[in-house]
C-alpha cells in the first residue's frame, strides 16, 4: 500500500497494524479518529507529514513476522474474536482494576488528588463499556452473523449504518475519556512516592487502554466497514433478483 498524505490512517493500520506504533508515538488517535487523512492529522499535531510518512513507509516495508492479518477473516470470526478476546479482557480487568483504584485513593488521594478524577472517569467507562459490549452481542454482532449465514439484510434497525453510528460516537467518547485519564497520570507514570500498588494500577490501566485501542480498531476499521459494504453488496443483489 503506498503511503501518501491523503491516505486515511485507519485503512492503513487496518492494512498493517505495525504502524499503529508510529501513530502512537506520535500522539495521533488510530482508531476513534482513524478516518482522517494523515495530512489532516499531522495539521492538527503541528507534525511535518513527509517525516511521518518515511516513518511509516520505513517500518511498512519491514518482512511481517507473525502478524495478524484481522482484515482477510470472514467477518463471523472476527466479530467471535472480538467478543471472546476482547470484551471478556474488559470485563475481567474491570473487576481487577476497580478495588486496586480505591485503594489508591483512599491511600494516596490526600496527596494527589488527581486519582480521584481517574477513578471517576475508570468507573464511568467501565459502566459505558459493559452497555456498549452488550449492545454489540445482542444487536450488532447477531445481525452480522445472520447476514452471512442466511444472506439477509432485512435488519430491525433500518440498516446496519444505524448502530455502527452509535457505536462509533460511543467509541469516540472512551477515547475521550482514557485521553484524559492518561493525561492526568502524566501518561501512566507513578510518581516517586507511589507504593507498588500505586504502581500497577497505573500498568494495568496503561494496558486497558492499550487493548481498547485495538478492540476499536478492530471494529472502526474493519469489521464496521465491511459490515456496511457486505449489506450494501447484499440490497443490491436482492433487488435485481
Amino acid at each position: 500500500m503506498s503511503i501518501t498524505k491523503e491516505t486515511i490512517i485507519g485503512q492503513l493500520v487496518a492494512n498493517d497494524y505495525r504502524t499503529a506504533s508510529v501513530f502512537k508515538q506520535k500522539g495521533i488517535d488510530f482508531c476513534c479518529n482513524g478516518n482522517r487523512t494523515i495530512e489532516d492529522a499531522c495539521k492538527k499535531k503541528g507534525i511535518a507529514a513527509n517525516s511521518l510518512i518515511n516513518e511509516l513507509t520505513e517500518i511498512s516495508t519491514l518482512k511481517k513476522d507473525g502478524e495478524i492479518d484481522y482484515k482477510t477473516w470472514p467477518l463471523d470470526l472476527l466479530a467471535d474474536y472480538i467478543e471472546k478476546k476482547h470484551h471478556r479482557y474488559v470485563e475481567s480487568k474491570i473487576v481487577e482494576i476497580i478495588p486496586f483504584l480505591d485503594k489508591v485513593m483512599r491511600v494516596h488521594g490526600g496527596r494527589h488528588p488527581e486519582l480521584l478524577e481517574i477513578g471517576k472517569l475508570f468507573k464511568e467507562s467501565a459502566s459505558e463499556l459493559t452497555g456498549h459490549m452488550k449492545k454489540e452481542e445482542q444487536v450488532l454482532f447477531p445481525y452480522v452473523r445472520k447476514m452471512i449465514e442466511f444472506n439477509e439484510v432485512n435488519a430491525p434497525f433500518g440498516t446496519v449504518q444505524n448502530p455502527i453510528r452509535m457505536m462509533m460516537h460511543e467509541h469516540e467518547n472512551e477515547g475521550d475519556r482514557f485521553r484524559k485519564i492518561a493525561e492526568l497520570s502524566n501518561n501512566y507514570t507513578p510518581p516517586a512516592d507511589a507504593c507498588n500498588t500505586y504502581k500497577v494500577t497505573f500498568h494495568l490501566l496503561k494496558e486497558f487502554e492499550e487493548d481498547l485501542h485495538l478492540h476499536i480498531h478492530l471494529e472502526n476499521n474493519i469489521l464496521f466497514p465491511k459490515s456496511i459494504a457486505m449489506e450494501q453488496k447484499q440490497t443490491t443483489a436482492n433487488s435485481i433478483n
